[in-house]
């Protein structure tokens, strides 16, 4: 009992004496004991359950309060600054009131997407969000991806080509797959180049049967990524081409999203630079 090991107790006999009682005595107190202690032991994992949760949610909030107060920066400077060309009627002429007030909402459209995926990727970071997994054909799902970027392709006049067109079924949220897809296919559009003569976006999917799995591929031709920014581009706001990434509305936390994503998922993602191009890869689950 002192070693708080209560599985050894007083064997009862039929005799009424004081030995008898006091060992019937010390039977109960060692039950209540027992029961005591497992309480105890269970109230506590759940004390350091509440704190480690706390922890979590306060280190998220300090997080979000540096990354937004830092990202911010720069639109609100440049509202701040627009603003007040508008008041002090820098030009007069209703063009150029035209421009800045556009430039004012612009800015302000920006911020309101960067605070809602910033939220959004928190809740992914930290295990915040449940996903609603179910089938779909993940070949689908990458034409629909494609069909809603067709404004881009057409603009980059760049030729996607699907190497795989067969139905494949997976298990996951298609959902947040659809954003890791549409990250893949927006950041493969930002830098395909011509190479060889050759311009394009190439879509794969590698089915492995035995580790039930899928590997979907997207391929662009282009400049390959120096090694010391292979692991840093799957760092929240971190751009390697900083004026092209505000030029072309990016906040530089898409990469983060896939990375948030398949590790709650846990499976693999990454990036493999090719002779003539990127590649970017995640793996899913097939439904069994």
């Amino acid at each position: 009992m002192s070693n708080l090991d209560f599985s050894h107790k007083y064997k009862i006999t039929g005799a009424d004496d004081e030995i008898n009682n006091l060992g019937k005595s010390i039977n109960t107190m060692s039950d209540k004991l027992e029961k005591t202690i497992k309480q105890l032991r269970r109230t506590n994992i759940e004390l350091e359950k509440d704190i480690e949760e706390k922890s979590k949610i306060d280190e998220m909030r300090k997080s979000f309060i540096t990354d937004v107060s830092h990202e911010l920066k720069t639109p609100i400077a440049l509202i701040q600054g627009y603003s007040e060309g508008l008041l002090e009627n820098v030009n007069t002429d209703e063009e150029s009131k035209q421009f800045y007030a556009e430039v004012i909402l612009d800015e302000t459209n920006k911020m309101d997407k960067l605070v809602k995926q910033l939220l959004e990727l928190m809740k992914l970071e930290y295990g915040k969000r449940e996903f609603e997994d179910k089938e779909f054909n993940i070949v689908e799902l990458e034409k629909e991806v494609v069909r809603k970027s067709q404004v881009i392709i057409e603009e980059k006049q760049v030729e996607v080509k699907f190497q795989t067109l067969e139905e494949i079924n997976v298990f996951a949220d298609g959902f947040y797959i659809e954003q890791v897809i549409s990250n893949y296919i927006t950041n493969a559009m930002k830098h395909v180049k011509e190479v060889n003569g050759e311009k394009y976006v190439k879509i794969e999917n590698i089915v492995d049967v035995e580790n039930n799995k899928v590997r979907v591929k997207v391929f662009n031709t282009g400049d390959n990524i120096a090694e010391e920014n292979i692991a840093r581009i799957w760092n929240r706001f971190y751009k390697i081409d900083e004026s092209r990434n505000r030029k072309e509305g990016g906040t530089g936390i898409g990469l983060s999203f896939v990375k948030a994503i398949m590790s709650n998922y846990d499976n693999s993602y990454g990036v493999i630079n090719k002779e003539n191009g990127v590649q970017f890869y995640f793996e899913l689950d097939l439904k069994i």
